[in-house]
C-alpha cells in the first residue's frame, strides 16, 4: 500500500506511531502543499527516513499524486487546502487520513461531501484522542452501560499558547480555535453519545491573545443533541507556561445511573456502588486502525460519517460564536 504525505501541521506523526503495525505500507512521496508553502518539512523528513529511503519530495501536491498514484494520502495542511486536496483525492479514489478540520468553510465542506458521495473512499480525520488509553476506557465503559443513559457531557481542552506560527494569526489560514482545538472536544461529544447534533450556542474571544491576530484564545460551546442531551466544550489557550503538560484534556459524562470522568491518565467511575478507578487501556492505534478499515479487515473507530458530522458541528459552532446567536443544525442542511 503506497502512502503520500502532504504537510506537517498538526498530527501527521500519528502515521508513524503505528505504521509498522499497519503492515505493508510505504511512504513514496511527500510535499508541503503547493510551491508557495514555506513550512519546514525537516520534522516530517526525520519521521519518514527510518521507514522509507525511497520517498521522493515534491514541490506541488498535484504533481505528487500524478507521479505516485498512492493508495492512501495523509493530509496535514496548509489547512485552507485540506478540502481542495481531499476533493481531488476522492476523485482519484485515494483513501484519506486528514488533519482536522477537513474543511474550514461550510461551502468547502459541502463540496467535499458531494465529492465523497460520488467516490466513497475512507476519509478519517486525525481524532487521535479517541485512542488515548484513558479516554478509550471511559468510552468503552459508557458504551457498556456503566453510567446508564447519557444525559449530560462536559469537555475541556486547554493548551499553552506560546508563540504560534503565522498561519494561526489569520482566520483564512487557521480556520478558528473552535474547529482546531475544539474539534477534539466536539468529537468526544459525538463519540460518547452517538446522537445527532441539533443546536449550538457558542462564544469565542481574542482578548489577551498576545499579538496573535485573529487567533481566538477562549471559547465555550453549548450543544443540544437528540434526546435532549446537553453537552459543553470549554476551549482555551490560557494554560500557564509552568503547567506540567502542554494540554489539559478532560471530559465528564453524566448518565442516568452514574458519572464517569477521564483526564490526566485517570478514569473515575461513580455509581450506586461508590467511586473507583478504572485501568486505562486501548487495543487500537489510529493509523493502523485506518489501514485495517481500508483493507476491509474491520470498521475503524473513525468513519467518514464521523468526519463530516464533527467538521460540520465545529463550523456551525464557530458561526454561532461569530454571529452571537444559536444555530439549529437542521436549518443549515
Amino acid at each position: 500500500m503506497d502512502l503520500c504525505m502532504i504537510g506537517v501541521r498538526g498530527h501527521c506523526g500519528y502515521v508513524f506511531d503505528s505504521i509498522d503495525e499497519a503492515g505493508d505500507v510505504r511512504v513514496v512521496g511527500y510535499c508541503g502543499g503547493d510551491a508557495d508553502c514555506a513550512d519546514d518539512l525537516s520534522p516530517l523528513e526525520e519521521m519518514i527516513r527510518p521507514q522509507s529511503l525511497e520517498a521522493k519530495r515534491f514541490a506541488d501536491w498535484r504533481e505528487m499524486l500524478d507521479a505516485c498514484k498512492p493508495d492512501v494520502l495523509c493530509v496535514a495542511g496548509p489547512l485552507e487546502l485540506n478540502a481542495t486536496i481531499c476533493i481531488e483525492a476522492c476523485k482519484r479514489g485515494i483513501h484519506i487520513f486528514c488533519e482536522k478540520p477537513a474543511a474550514i468553510t461550510l461551502a468547502d465542506l459541502d463540496a467535499l461531501q458531494a465529492a465523497h458521495a460520488a467516490n466513497p473512499v475512507h476519509l478519517a480525520m486525525m481524532m487521535g484522542l479517541r485512542y488515548d488509553p484513558g479516554f478509550c476506557t471511559a468510552w468503552q465503559a459508557v458504551r457498556d452501560g456503566a453510567v446508564g443513559t447519557v444525559r449530560l457531557i462536559n469537555t475541556r481542552k486547554s493548551y499553552k499558547l506560546g508563540e504560534r506560527a503565522e498561519f494561526y494569526r489569520q482566520r483564512e489560514t487557521y480556520g478558528g480555535t473552535i474547529p482546531w482545538v475544539g474539534a477534539h472536544a466536539i468529537d468526544w461529544i459525538h463519540w460518547l453519545t452517538g446522537a445527532p447534533f441539533e443546536s449550538v450556542f457558542a462564544t469565542h474571544s481574542r482578548f489577551e491573545n498576545r499579538g496573535h491576530g485573529d487567533l481566538e484564545v477562549s471559547a465555550l460551546c453549548h450543544f443540544t443533541l437528540a434526546g435532549e442531551i446537553s453537552a459543553s466544550a470549554s476551549i482555551d489557550y490560557y494554560r500557564p507556561a509552568g503547567a506540567p503538560s502542554h494540554g489539559d484534556d478532560w471530559f465528564r459524562v453524566v448518565g442516568s445511573t452514574g458519572v464517569i470522568e477521564a483526564g490526566g491518565e485517570r478514569v473515575t467511575l461513580t455509581d450506586a456502588e461508590g467511586q473507583r478507578e478504572l485501568t486505562p487501556s486501548c487495543e487500537r492505534k489510529i493509523f493502523s486502525d485506518f489501514v485495517a478499515h481500508v483493507r476491509g479487515e474491520r470498521t475503524a473507530w473513525i468513519t467518514s460519517d464521523d468526519t463530516f458530522a464533527v467538521t460540520r458541528a465545529c463550523l456551525l459552532a464557530r458561526q454561532s460564536a461569530d454571529e452571537g446567536q444559536m444555530i439549529r443544525f437542521r436549518e443549515q442542511e
